[in-house]
């Protein structure tokens, strides 16, 4: 074929705040209600706070039906056919749309000033509607499910089935844990296995900082805008040196959003610290139980989902590894490349190795998440981006 089947890595999906009330629990609807203006607030002063306020505002002018495919099934596809994206990974939404998950149950996923049962709520409400929405184009949909795994395991697991059995294809973890034990803890084995036999993937998206650190002074939006993707990507550190890629070697885990020029010097890091080597010989025994260096753990158990990728990420494709990144939009966001998404690819791809970008655009995603590239082929004959435009000759 001609044109490249494209997977965005990483979309975003989610109601509107009032309607997400049908789909949570009814002993939890009058929580749900009360709630619900408050969330509004907070909403509202985080768009103020992360300096976007206006910018979504501006950036909305013009394009307030696109937007709806944050949760319209029409619109939404009408939006990826004309980014040339044959599928998607999806997410819950947030400010841009003010359309989080009720309860604490959107991208951050707090482990505190949270009450528990009732970000359970918000997630499942959630999921329920997610899986409604990917069951209309269950071909081009890989929907991720929220699960605040902190607060129950057994209940994780649950949910975790649930999501498999309606048709999701991973799950979203808190990237923060708070006072919880982290992702080296046995307690967890039972869920890696679980989505492991499932073959869902554990997703982590950029997003959780420690944002009562940086307070309302000057530099604190640099601070967090520094500092954020290093939260997103630090449960890899806790998974790798906790062995539980050694113990469960299907596990798929997928970093989202948080960039991909970390990674290099990150499994460099990592294997140094692995090495024998003068540093390490004063320190006990803390590297038998693994059987293979940290950084083929990464290359066998993660992918990267890599937002909006500029050029300079795909210029060190080779130290981050081809097979391990996946191209996405990041749709509906500002931050996003929609809708300048043909020429932002064009820059980012242009005169690589055709097998490679076939690889970052959507091979990886559709091995990883378990896309169906046959039922997709008509659409991407359709609507794929053709190759003859990432050559300049």
């Amino acid at each position: 074929m001609d044109r490249y089947l494209v997977i965005s890595s990483d979309c975003h999906a989610g109601l509107p705040p009032e309607q997400y009330r049908e789909y949570v629990d009814p002993q939890h609807r009058d929580a749900f209600d009360v709630a619900l203006p408050i969330q509004t607030e907070m909403i509202k002063q985080a768009a103020k706070k992360f300096l976007v306020a206006d910018i979504n505002e501006e950036w909305r002018k013009g394009v307030e039906q696109e937007l709806t495919g944050a949760w319209d099934h029409d619109q939404r596809v009408k939006v990826l056919d004309g980014d040339g994206i044959a599928g998607e990974i999806i997410y819950p939404d947030g400010i841009t749309e003010m359309n989080t998950p009720p309860f604490g149950a959107g991208i951050s996923l707090p482990a505190e000033n949270v009450v528990p049962e009732l970000q359970w709520a918000g997630a499942r409400a959630h999921n329920r509607w997610l899986a409604e929405l990917c069951q209309m184009a269950p071909e081009r949909r890989a929907g991720i499910a929220i699960v605040p795994i902190l607060w129950d395991v057994e209940e994780a697991i649950r949910e975790a089935k649930w999501a498999k059995e309606n048709g999701l294809k991973g799950v979203m973890l808190p990237c923060r844990w708070g006072k919880e034990p982290a992702y080296h803890h046995p307690r967890y084995d039972p869920f890696w296995a679980v989505c492991e036999d499932l073959g869902l993937v554990v997703s982590y998206h950029s997003g959780p900082a420690p944002m009562e650190d940086y307070g309302e002074e000057q530099g604190m939006m640099g601070i967090y805008i520094s500092e954020v993707a290093w939260w997103c990507a630090r449960p890899l550190t806790f998974l790798i040196w906790g062995g539980v890629f050694e113990r469960f070697p299907k596990l798929k885990v997928t970093i989202t959003e948080g960039t991909s020029v970390w990674v290099p010097e990150f499994v460099q890091l990592l294997d140094f610290r692995y090495a024998d080597t003068p540093y390490s010989s004063k320190l006990g025994d803390y590297t038998s139980h693994l059987s293979m260096k940290p950084s083929e753990y990464f290359a066998r158990n993660v992918l990267i989902g890599a937002s909006c990728m500029p050029r300079r990420e795909a210029e060190l494709r080779y130290e981050i590894g081809v097979e391990n990144i996946a191209w996405g939009s990041d749709y509906p966001h500002p931050e996003g490349s929609w809708p300048h998404t043909a020429d932002q690819m064009k820059e980012t791809f242009m005169d690589l190795p055709e097998a490679e970008i076939a690889q970052m655009v959507g091979k990886n995603a559709v091995d990883f998440f378990g896309f169906d590239s046959e039922k997709l082929a008509p659409i991407v004959a359709r609507i794929g981006p053709e190759k003859s435009v990432f050559r300049s000759s």
